[in-house]
């Protein structure tokens, strides 16, 4: 396959329009051309479009894959059944679950306009009212999310609740070692102090897993459009969304100039501010939220080695990859802090 501007790596132009041509009859009308969405730290995002229509294809990543990781199918999965709900997602048009099209399996989903705010300069210029009132909705949205009743979504076998602390810290202490390329001071005790600690969970709820700004799209009236980025969604315990939430928003807050985040914007909502908003929208206990916050933490200084291990091998594509390393120390040591504060 050719690498031109309209077949960017990880696809096959050519194939895809004639799966899409077999599957979607009268979907595709003009030439089918295609590019990578940047910002993007995982699964590939690619913007197709034919010259009258628009559409988004996600693929996994191009080299090294943990197990269990970029599950194409599970995305497709999840926004099938969400899609009739209150919660904003992409309608999802097909998914193939083979590498016989482009090397791996993908699925497409129906472009949703909007605006992915990872800048904070950007947040900051809608003015104060309206970045607050943004950052209350995204809480009220993960507030719709875990209101949803799995059974009725058809979601009911979508995860095993039961041990669902102890099995994501195990998963994530495997995911760790197979990305293992060098020393990281501090996560093997972070690993062990969150297994030492582990709270009882409340009532499960469909997990996002990756809940945070820049991970939804916000339309021209300010309201959510879609959530994206389904790929570690799960049934389990909600609060380890909130947990992330709280992570990305004092990360970006401590570290500020090391890393990105629209928190930084005036307005934004504070942490306390944020937790209270969930805690009253929901109903649920956040008393335990120190411990969430710390596994967070070690779940993306987790995905964070693994694309680093990734780019090092030549196996991911996009700018920014190079410094991604240089983050993980500073998730580990904010996953310390929040076990003590406890």
């Amino acid at each position: 396959m050719s690498d031109t501007p309209d077949t960017p790596p990880g696809l096959d132009l050519v194939r895809l329009r004639e799966r899409l041509d077999a599957d979607l009859p009268g979907l595709v009308t003009g030439p089918l051309r295609a590019r990578l969405f940047e910002g993007g730290r995982s699964n590939l995002t690619y913007l197709l479009e034919d010259g009258t229509g628009r559409w988004v294809l996600r693929r996994p990543p191009l080299g090294h894959v943990l197990a269990t990781a970029h599950d194409m199918t599970r995305e497709h999965t999840v926004l099938a059944a969400l899609h009739p709900t209150r919660v904003p997602v992409p309608r999802p048009l097909l998914l193939v679950a083979d590498d016989t099209v482009v090397g791996a399996p993908f699925y497409l989903m129906e472009y949703v306009a909007g605006t992915p705010h990872r800048d904070a300069a950007a947040l900051a210029a809608l003015g104060t009212d309206r970045v607050r009132a943004l950052g209350l909705r995204l809480v009220d949205t993960l507030v719709d999310l875990h209101a949803v009743d799995p059974d009725a979504v058809g979601l009911g076998a979508f995860g095993r609740p039961e041990g669902f602390l102890e099995r994501q810290l195990r998963r994530w202490g495997k995911q760790l070692d197979a990305s293992r390329s060098r020393d990281v001071a501090g996560v093997d005790d972070l690993h062990a102090e969150l297994a030492r600690t582990l709270p009882e969970s409340p009532a499960p709820a469909i997990v996002h897993g990756d809940y945070r700004l820049d991970n939804v799209l916000v339309g021209a009236d300010d309201r959510i459009t879609a959530v994206l980025d389904w790929e570690m969604s799960t049934l389990g315990d909600p609060i380890t969304d909130l947990g992330l939430l709280v992570m990305y928003t004092g990360l970006a807050r401590r570290f500020d100039g090391a890393l990105p985040g629209a928190a930084l914007a005036e307005g934004f909502p504070t942490t306390a501010e944020l937790v209270a908003r969930y805690a009253d929208g929901s109903g649920r206990d956040v008393s335990a939220l120190g411990w969430y916050v710390g596994f967070a933490s070690f779940k993306l200084a987790v995905v964070l080695e693994g694309i680093h291990y990734r780019w090092n091998q030549g196996g991911t594509v996009g700018a920014g990859f190079d410094r991604v390393g240089e983050l993980v120390p500073l998730f580990v040591q904010f996953g310390l802090d929040a076990l003590k504060e406890r």
